[in-house]
């Protein structure tokens, strides 16, 4: 999987995916942005990756919109109707999130390993991973309010949901800074590490645990998860309950029950 703005390595079933512009503390340009999208459909559709962990190359994870990018919009939705021109603009939005979105719509286990910087559009991107990770020094910002602008591709929806209404709301509003270590408290990260080194090290082993699983098991179970967040506990029973009336006599199950009675690995297919 060759992109110009990301690295992807897949290894042991395992999918690294780094945001790869370093000497721009990875700001997300459009090209970045159409590659996240592609990255992710990609894992999503290969057999062979179980489980994701998204990083960032160099000394940030990401520092957010690139500022050229939001510079040459009014040039790309010009028009001599004024109501064109803000179709235009609303379908780059909308395509937008669609591109962060692409983390949520992959089945595969979502791992975000965040260290450095992480501001505005980064955290858009981390709150659509299914857990998030961080280094004790790195922080997060909610920029948008500062940029004269509403946070328009995910952080609003989303970061409610992890950390409440009202820390969502005090970071949305003071664009106040968030450390590695506070991020971890407030619940927007699962845990935090020393280094960098220790960080990935750490994601990969988590990574690592998941990927031995059934991938039916896993891509069932975010299924399930993401419906459930979504919809009231009454349909998200019914829901699991036609999932598994779908897929739970798969041979998965009896390898799972015999693994675990011989007290060895499970053997599945992709």
């Amino acid at each position: 999987m060759q992109l110009d703005t990301i690295k992807i390595t897949l290894e042991n079933h395992i999918a690294l995916v780094e945001l790869n512009r370093p000497d721009k503390a990875n700001a997300m340009d459009e090209r970045m942005w159409a590659d996240i999208r592609q990255a992710f459909d990609w894992i999503d559709d290969e057999p062979a990756a179980r489980v994701a962990v998204l990083a960032g190359n160099g000394k940030h994870f990401c520092s957010g919109i690139d500022l050229m990018m939001m510079m040459g919009l009014k040039a790309r939705i010009e028009d001599p109707c004024e109501a064109r021109s803000r179709e235009k603009l609303r379908r780059i939005i909308v395509d937008l999130q669609d591109c962060l979105t692409a983390l949520e719509r992959c089945r595969k286990p979502v791992l975000a390993a965040i260290h450095g910087a992480c501001v505005g559009g980064g955290v858009d991107l981390i709150c659509a991973a299914d857990m998030r990770y961080t280094t004790d020094d790195a922080y997060f910002c909610v920029k948008e309010a500062d940029m004269g602008l509403v946070a328009d591709v995910g952080t609003l929806q989303r970061l409610p949901r992890l950390i409440g209404e009202g820390q969502a709301r005090e970071l949305a509003y003071t664009c106040r800074r968030v450390s590695g270590t506070e991020a971890v408290q407030l619940g927007l990260a699962n845990r935090s590490f020393a280094d960098r080194d220790t960080l990935l090290q750490s994601v990969m082993s988590i990574a690592a645990d998941i990927a031995r699983k059934s991938p039916l098991v896993m891509r069932g179970t975010k299924q399930v998860l993401n419906y459930s967040r979504d919809h009231s506990v009454a349909d998200g029973l019914d829901f699991v309950a036609g999932w598994n009336a779908a897929m739970l006599m798969s041979a998965d199950i009896q390898e799972a029950i015999m693994a675990s009675m011989q007290k060895r690995d499970g053997q599945f297919r992709d």
